[in-house]
Parts: C-alpha cells; sequence; structure tokens
C-alpha cells in the first residue's frame, strides 16, 4: 500500500539527516524508480520534504535531522494524510503506520489529519466500458475541504436530464470510481450519492455535518456500489464451471461473477450477473467449454436456441459448412 510507504518513509526522514532514493528504495522493498515517485509525491503534498543535488545529495526534512512530526503545519499534516491515502481501507500494517502518525501530531491537527485519510476512496472497477481517463472536475477541491472542514454545503447540481438543482446536503466522503468522481452525502432524504463533474456550484455554510453514527466510507460505498450493480445487472444465473475455466470467466466477467463452493464432482458453482436473459445467454456461449448453465430455465433454453442455430449454420450438411 502507497500509505504505508509513504508514512515509512518519513519515519525514515525524521531517524536520518539524510537519505537518498537507493537507500529507501533499500529500506522497503521497491524499485529506486518506485522510491523517487513517493518522494516527489510527499515534496509535492506539501509536506516539508526537500531534495540535495550534487555529491553526497539526497533527501532531507526541513530543519534537519532533529525536525520531528510536530513540526508539521496544519495543511502539511492535512496535505500527508491526503496522499497518503483512506486509512479505511489501507491494510492493517498502514492504519498502524497512520495511527502512530496521528498521535505524533500536535493535538489540534490530529481530527484535521484523521478527517483527511478519511476524505477519500479510490475505487479502480470502472462501471461499464468507458475508455476515459480520470479527470480533476472543476469543484472537486472544494469539496474534499468541505468533507475534511466538516461544514454542510449548498450544492448546485446538473441531473442527468440536464435540470439544475440546488440543495443542502452533509459531505461525507469523495470516491474516484473508475474514471468518474463521486461525492457520498447525507441528505434529509437520507445518503445520497453525486457526480461530481456535473456539480455546478458549491457554497460552504457554517453549520457543521451530521455524520450518521458509525459511518465508514468504505463500507457506505460498497452498499452503493452494490445497490448500483444490481439495477444494473438484475439477473442472477446460477452455474457450475471446470476449475480451469474459473480463469477465463473472470477475464470475461469481471467483478458480475461471484465464485462458490465446490461441487462433489470437483466443479466449481458460480453466480453470474447479467441485464437480461437473452443478452447473458449470448455471452455465456462462448463459455460452454468450461461452464454449464443451472438456472434460470429461460437462460437455458435461449442457449439451446443459440446451439441450435450455430449447428444449422456451422454443422456438418449444412450450406455454409465444411
Amino acid at each position: 500500500m502507497r500509505a504505508d510507504r509513504l508514512v515509512a518513509i518519513l519515519l525514515l526522514l525524521q531517524q536520518r539527516e539524510l537519505v537518498t532514493a537507493a537507500e529507501v528504495a533499500r529500506e522497503l522493498e521497491v524499485s529506486e524508480s518506485t522510491a523517487r515517485r513517493d518522494l516527489d509525491a510527499l515534496a509535492m503534498a506539501g509536506v516539508p520534504v526537500y531534495s540535495a543535488q550534487g555529491r553526497g545529495g539526497g533527501w532531507r526534512l526541513v530543519g534537519g535531522a532533529r525536525t520531528d512530526l510536530t513540526g508539521l503545519t496544519a495543511g502539511e499534516a492535512r496535505a500527508l494524510f491526503q496522499v497518503a491515502g483512506p486509512a479505511s481501507s489501507a491494510n492493517p500494517a498502514a492504519k498502524a503506520a497512520l495511527r502512530k502518525l496521528v498521535q505524533a501530531l500536535p493535538e489540534p491537527f490530529r481530527v484535521l489529519a484523521q478527517a483527511a485519510a478519511s476524505s477519500m476512496l479510490v475505487d479502480p472497477h470502472r462501471w461499464g466500458v468507458s475508455r476515459f481517463e480520470r479527470t480533476t472536475p472543476p469543484f472537486l477541491d472544494d469539496i474534499q475541504d468541505a468533507v475534511i472542514s466538516g461544514v454542510q454545503i449548498r450544492l448546485g447540481y446538473v441531473d442527468g436530464d440536464g435540470s439544475v438543482t440546488e440543495r443542502i446536503v452533509h459531505p461525507l466522503g469523495v470516491v474516484a470510481k473508475g474514471p468518474i468522481w463521486y461525492l457520498v452525502t447525507h441528505t434529509d432524504a437520507g445518503r445520497r450519492t453525486f457526480r461530481i463533474d456535473r456539480v455546478s456550484s458549491v457554497e460552504p455554510i457554517d453549520d457543521p455535518v451530521h455524520r450518521p453514527e458509525g459511518f465508514d466510507l468504505a463500507e457506505s460505498w460498497r452498499e452503493i456500489a452494490d445497490e448500483v450493480d444490481r439495477k444494473r445487472t438484475p439477473l442472477e444465473v446460477q452455474a457450475v464451471c471446470t476449475p480451469e475455466g474459473i480463469g477465463k470467466l473472470r477475464m470475461t466477467l469481471g467483478d458480475r461473477l461471484e465464485v462458490g463452493g465446490s461441487t462433489i464432482d470437483g466443479r466449481i458453482e458460480v453466480v453470474i450477473r447479467g441485464y437480461n436473459e437473452y443478452a447473458l445467454a449470448g455471452e455465456l456461449a462462448g463459455l460452454v467449454e468450461w461452464l454449464e448453465v443451472t438456472g434460470p430455465p429461460g437462460v437455458r433454453d435461449h442457449l439451446t436456441l443459440i446451439g441450435n442455430a450455430l449447428i444449422e449454420r456451422y454443422g456438418r450438411g449444412s450450406p455454409h459448412g465444411p
């Protein structure tokens, strides 16, 4: 996890007067190019780190080896935790490192740092087949500022039909889902999610955010993504697959595939989601070498029709066959 490495680098810089990218790479068991990118990321985020060029050069903390984390400003502490990533989605080692870092901060900065660490989540799986690269929407920084500061915002929003509305929301977190940014909020109507590229205005107001008890951005986003996936792919197909075919299914179906336990004959139970029976049967027809669909009957019927059509078109004796 990158969060683990960035925190480790900062602690390493505290312990030594100067470190080189090669030393960081050796300590963290990464390539030198990765070490340089991480050091650059800390510097670009505003953490007080600088590079000394030439013979005997390397990376230092501003103020020398005696500089400790209590020397960070509020903005620097926030920048570190934003670049380190959300603690809620980090691995146990990264979480432990982030907790130690929080405890080393001056008391006034701790809440701000923790809010920055949990303000954003990255979900690399795309919805659909969009090949667009992720870009930064105009109001992303303003929205994340409100999440970290814990203040409500008056949000201007353009819906899918082009209608412009304005509402007051409690911003809880920002999620990058593939190339698209989303804002997770609490409203009078409950939890709501907004595409940030459709936000037309952001105005912070003085009222504090109401954060539902026990709210966790990663868990909340899993619930939101699962609900969207169910709406996009409402049909579930049950099937069994040979062990050697599971890799093919994962490659073809991605997160629409759920792998279960083994059957008596050594095959593996799977559940596959899709939009409708006909489309899903057409998709699964190319996987019959490894896959046997057990239900629902409608998908099996479509597979039968597809199989008969293939035999008629390409089987022996067909005018189009060999």
